[in-house]
């Protein structure tokens, strides 16, 4: 079932690829549906009471190196892999409008960077997660440089260039660490490599070129230089897929291998890692306030929220981790939710410029629905209780205070910020007097509207309805901060109780 995953969309590819060019989104779709439904019958099937890896795959391939195809699915990595099915059926059967040319090309390199990223998420074998971390950078690369704005060519390079110095990091860090082992065979094995004792002196020296190489690709202040840049100059479809699902390969890192890896260095730089998270919310949220194009100003917004997942691993608390988990999901869905507004709007108005931009709620000439979606989607990235933004920070939040009090208040302020920011894009966007003379805008069909209604709608359901999603990542979270110092005895005190009743009671002391 976890080779269907990463091998269907690279078999579709091929196939869409000879395909009439009227019969390619069909092929395409019908391609991703099949991904969607195996990954509801993954939910299905999973155990969340098991926190080993399960649906496990073990074939050797270069045993020599220590390579071997190696698959396994877990509560950190199952909600990804959802996400990314979910996000390549929008985009493939809903989102390609802006596309008017190389259509075949479009699709094929979309189901590859689904393979790729679905690939690395479910590898077991380090060597395996690099081979599928770097294939899904050729095909990202292309869709910005061939259909990006007018700065494509250089926002892809550097682009190319930032996550490619990434893949190296963590080649350099995992081939370290597999010819430490003291085997006459390096090893990689997931699994082998969390049970090695090294000098904590190697553990931090490996830890650092593994979290540098994740925080570029996720990425973190000040390594997020290229995020604008590719974010802006991409068109709707690659950006929803690069800001809501790629990007989180860089967070998986973190809590796969950095945590998982190295607990006693973890715990060492933990107070460091934290500090770092929060003024990267602060920068993230403050530099969005100054924007005044919209699409930039999500841009800047994505990288102060990724840094919640951050704060969450360095602090390494139950709560702290099921919330890292869900911030990765949510973020996922509202970023993708975001730039499918902004992109419409553009579309629809012509314009990203929040000098130009009002009215648009205006229900006769505007875009109401739009302009409505628009609330919600900032409401949800605000943290607003009832959608799902809120969960996964207040549970990053009250696992964090207790080890990290001043990082998390940083954090707490970001959040403050947040609702700034969206306030001035939301009150200069939907809100004031249109233009008589020039606000006549094409009106925005029900099937332009369906992919922000279906993003909605997960938004508000796992909003009211967290467990459905915290169910899935509890017994797994806590397995991988075990081993962490100071927190061995306490994850295993939370094995005996229901996170549930934890999070209630967190509300009750509130």
């Amino acid at each position: 079932m976890l080779s269907a995953l990463i091998w269907l969309p690279v078999i579709g590819a091929l196939a869409i690829a000879f395909l009439p060019q009227n019969q390619v989104k069909k092929g395409s779709a019908i391609v991703a549906t099949a991904i969607l439904i195996l990954d509801f019958l993954l939910l299905y099937k999973f155990d969340i009471k098991i926190s080993n890896f399960q649906f496990s795959e073990n074939l050797p391939w270069l045993e020599n190196l220590g390579l071997n195809y190696s698959l396994g699915i877990d509560g950190l990595s199952l909600p990804l892999v959802v996400l990314n099915g979910l996000l390549t059926w929008l985009i493939v059967c809903f989102c390609d409008r802006e596309i008017k040319e190389r259509n075949t090309l479009f699709h094929v390199l979309m189901l590859l960077i689904h393979a790729g990223v679905s690939g690395a998420i479910l590898s077991t074998n380090t060597l395996l997660f690099v081979l599928f971390y770097e294939i899904e950078l050729i095909p990202l690369y292309l869709v910005i440089a061939v259909w990006g704005g007018t700065q494509r060519s250089y926002a892809a390079m550097k682009f190319l260039i930032f996550t490619a110095i990434s893949g190296i990091l963590v080649l350099v860090g995992f081939l370290a660490l597999g010819w430490l082992s003291a085997s006459p065979t390096p090893i990689f094995d997931y699994t082998t490599l969390q049970e090695l004792s090294l000098p904590i002196e190697i553990q931090v020296t490996l830890l650092v070129v593994l979290l540098l190489g994740f925080t570029i690709k996720a990425p973190f202040v000040p390594f997020h230089t290229w995020l604008p840049d590719a974010y802006v100059e991409s068109t709707t479809p690659t950006v929803m897929m690069l800001g809501g699902i790629v990007a989180k390969l860089g967070t998986y890192g973190l809590f796969r291998f950095c945590v998982g890896l190295f607990p006693e260095a973890w715990a060492l730089l933990s107070p460091w890692i934290a500090l770092w998270a929060g003024l990267g919310i602060l920068y993230g949220a403050m530099t969005a306030i100054a924007q005044k194009d919209i699409k930039r100003m999500v841009a800047y917004s994505s990288i102060g929220h990724m840094s919640y997942i951050l704060l969450a691993a360095a602090a390494a608390t139950p709560l702290s981790m099921v919330g890292g988990i869900i911030q990765m999901v949510s973020h996922g869905l509202v970023l993708a939710l975001l730039f499918y507004l902004v992109g419409v709007i553009e579309e629809k108005v012509g314009t990203r410029d929040l000098d130009v931009l009002n009215g648009l709620l205006n229900p006769l000439r505007g875009l109401p629905s739009t302009s409505a979606l628009l609330i919600l989607g900032g409401m949800a990235s605000a943290g607003i209780p009832g959608l799902v933004g809120f969960i996964s920070e207040f549970l990053i939040f009250q696992g964090s205070f207790s080890k990290f009090p001043i990082p998390t208040l940083f954090s707490i302020i970001g959040t403050g910020l947040t609702a700034v920011y969206f306030v001035i894009l939301l009150n200069r966007t939907c809100f004031g007097k249109l233009d008589n003379h020039t606000a006549y805008y094409p009106k925005v069909s029900g099937l332009e509207q369906l992919p922000a209604l279906i993003l909605t709608a997960l938004i508000v359901i796992l909003g009211v309805q967290p467990s459905w999603l915290v169910r899935w990542s509890e017994v797994s979270a806590i397995q991988i901060i075990a081993r962490v110092p100071e927190t061995a005895v306490v994850a295993s005190a939370n094995l005996k109780s229901s996170l549930y009743e934890q999070i209630f009671l967190a509300f009750r002391k509130d």
